[in-house]
């Protein structure tokens, strides 16, 4: 014979936030993404500028990005249903792992437009581009820190995303300021694919992250060893095994385990073991948790699977 223990965490360590704050933080980034897309457009039309284009094509595609993770992190706020009994926040999860793809291709796509100019660098317009730079330092530095404050990981990648978009705006302010005097033009491509690489081994992390997630992989193992730790020096736990920690959007964790207990015990034992696991627990923050108990003498019924 064996008994569950199940328990369902309303705190969390930011519950002190409101609900809605990542998806507003999202909405923002969104809105001043696509209005300053616009204005490089006819900036690089104006300037005669194919880098200031080349870039405006790279935020549009940063734009779409958002908007998507914006939606989709809208979504994963919904309640839990009878078709998504955990809820819907792995679809914020859903969310970066789409914009880190995307930032990784723009990357590329950047990248395999600088090092040609290496060859052949183009003299652009300094005055026009340093105008925009400023600009574009503003808006995208203002989204940026917009979302500065956002935990999830939906919202570090997005950063990256807006953070990408600020260094470019500087390496265009600082080769626009240093062609007004001198005509070096390859500044433009070696300053791009230095930013560029950086912000891509950034992504290539997150990304990994989301992945490892996506696929169930325990969030951090520490965290792992330091709740059996805790489990274990319970006086009545002979054994854990079963033991699956997982992640729901990389803030969120599940818990699932087998105890095996060395005696049995009334029901006044009973609450105050639920009681003790609770409190051992809490500091964790755990969304769900559903333990079992076993007997030393009982066979395990998904022993077969551990």
């Amino acid at each position: 014979m064996s008994d569950n223990l199940h328990q369902h965490s309303t705190s969390h360590g930011h519950s002190h936030i409101p609900k809605d704050m990542s998806s507003s933080r999202i909405g923002w980034a969104f809105i001043l993404n696509v209005c300053f897309t616009i204005i490089e457009f006819i900036g690089g039309w104006l300037t005669n500028s194919t880098a200031i284009m080349a870039d405006a094509v790279h935020d549009l595609g940063d734009s779409l990005s958002i908007g998507l993770a914006w939606g989709l992190n809208k979504l994963s706020k919904k309640s839990h249903d009878k078709m998504f009994s955990y809820g819907y926040h792995r679809f914020s999860l859903l969310g970066a792992l789409i914009n880190g793809v995307v930032l990784i291709a723009g990357s590329i796509w950047v990248l395999t437009i600088s090092f040609p100019r290496l060859l052949s660098p183009e003299m652009p317009d300094a005055q026009g581009m340093l105008w925009l730079a400023i600009l574009g330092v503003i808006v995208n530095g203002y989204a940026a820190f917009k979302l500065s404050d956002g935990k999830t990981l939906n919202e570090r990648v997005l950063n990256w995303h807006l953070l990408e978009d600020v260094l470019g705006w500087v390496a265009v302010l600082i080769v626009s300021i240093v062609l007004m005097f001198i005509e070096l033009p390859i500044l433009d491509p070696i300053l791009s694919i230095g930013f560029t690489l950086f912000i891509l081994f950034n992504v290539l992390k997150n990304l990994h992250t989301a992945i490892r997630l996506f696929l169930q992989a325990t969030p951090e193992q520490a965290i792992q060893e330091k709740i059996k730790i805790e489990l274990s020096s319970l006086k009545y736990i002979e054994d854990i095994h079963h033991f699956h920690l997982w992640s729901l959007d990389g803030e969120r964790h599940v818990l699932t385990a087998h105890l095996v207990v060395n005696h049995y015990f009334d029901q006044q034992e009973y609450m105050a073991i639920k009681h003790e696991i609770s409190t051992r627990l809490s500091p964790f923050h755990l969304e769900h948790t559903t333990l079992e108990f076993e007997f030393v003498d009982e066979i395990c019924r998904d022993s077969k699977n551990n």
